[in-house]
């Protein structure tokens, strides 16, 4: 798989370049003598097995390192660029809605017909509704609903107008909505007491 961004290979470079001067290091040691030339010499001594299990590991560790340090930077750039352009769908599919709105704008400059300019709003506000439904938006339905603090934020108590509607929403200040069967906003409401 070739590397797209090429900082991240030049990194890759430089920690295969250390990799490569650590494993020098450790064949020579201060006296110019191969690990195979101790090894020959000692006849594999317990300090010297314990010396290149060590340099072993050592090595296994800045290996792992390096990947794991790639893996992030790769996780949090692809995390951003997700991020960016998350909501993309839903915006595109949300420009005609907005050039609706842009000709109602005009049109009510232009006509003197309130009628004509009501139902040409309600048509544009229609069809907004109608694509956050198939984004998996959904109204709350909450009036004469019984008061559930799940979905709803009470904002106010009202003595109940009738016995049956004690305990329950007589009214809504501000609608709630579901995404996808999740609580998007928490309905506003009056309570009857």
């Amino acid at each position: 798989m070739k590397n797209k961004n090429p900082d991240e290979h030049l990194e890759n470079k430089n920690i295969t370049d250390e990799l490569e001067s650590v494993n020098e290091a450790r064949l020579h040691d201060k006296d110019g003598h191969t690990d195979d030339e101790i090894d020959e010499s000692n006849d594999l001594s317990p300090e010297n097995l314990l010396k290149a299990e060590l340099q072993e590991s050592n090595d296994k560790y800045i290996r792992l390192y390096a990947e794991f340090d790639n893996y992030k930077r790769r996780t949090s750039k692809e995390r951003i660029d997700f991020l960016q352009s998350a909501g993309k769908e839903v915006i595109s599919e949300l420009l005609p809605t907005l050039d609706d709105f842009e000709r109602a704008l005009k049109a009510m400059d232009q006509t003197d017909n309130i009628d004509s300019v009501k139902e040409g709003i309600l048509l544009v506000s229609q069809k907004l509704k109608k694509t956050l439904q198939q984004k998996g938006l959904k109204e709350m339905n909450s009036i004469n609903q019984p008061f559930d603090a799940e979905i709803h934020e009470a904002i106010t108590k009202i003595p109940a107008p009738t016995d049956d509607l004690k305990g329950k929403v007589i009214d809504e200040v501000e609608k709630g909505y579901y995404l996808n069967d999740k609580v998007l906003r928490y309905a506003k409401v009056v309570v009857g007491s």
